[in-house]
């Protein structure tokens, strides 16, 4: 089965990222794969301190994947599946599209704040050349019903 990666941060374009991912995974039969990247440098901290908030940060990215995942599950009938890495973002979304030979789509936001595609859009589009699946960029000013009738 295809599925479809995409990134949850705290991003506004993850929205219609995610929706894409699972409206199209409903479509074709896939699935979705939401990976989420917790930064090294939020635990340069004592070795107690880091450990106590790399678990808060795993327990917020649940909560937050959640929600995604009961909308995607009701509305959508896909059960995602939730992927935490630690690194830097970029590199590890790369890891994991190497590993995991189910990828099959990179599904990405872009950012419609008229500042650049933002910062995982501009440094994964100079890989893509390299990369062994496709990469989808959905705007994130891309109405519901424009997802839709896209998907």
């Amino acid at each position: 089965m295809r599925k479809f990666m995409v990134v949850l941060d705290d991003s506004r374009e993850c929205l219609n990222a995610m929706r894409f991912a699972a409206m199209r995974a409903a479509h074709t039969q896939g699935g979705v794969k939401v990976l989420s990247v917790i930064p090294p440098e939020e635990f340069n901290h004592w070795i107690g301190v880091g450990d106590i908030m790399r678990e808060e940060q795993r327990e917020r990215i649940e909560a937050h994947f959640e929600v995604f995942a009961k909308w995607m599950r009701d509305k959508q009938g896909v059960n995602p599946e939730l992927i935490i890495r630690e690194g830097e973002p970029v590199a590890e979304i790369i890891a994991q599209i190497s590993e995991d030979p189910e990828v099959g789509v990179l599904v990405l936001g872009a950012s419609a704040d008229g500042k650049g595609p933002g910062p995982l859009v501009s440094q994964l589009s100079r890989s893509a050349g390299s990369l062994p699946i496709p990469i989808t960029i959905v705007p994130g000013d891309l109405s519901k019903e424009r997802l839709e009738m896209i998907t």
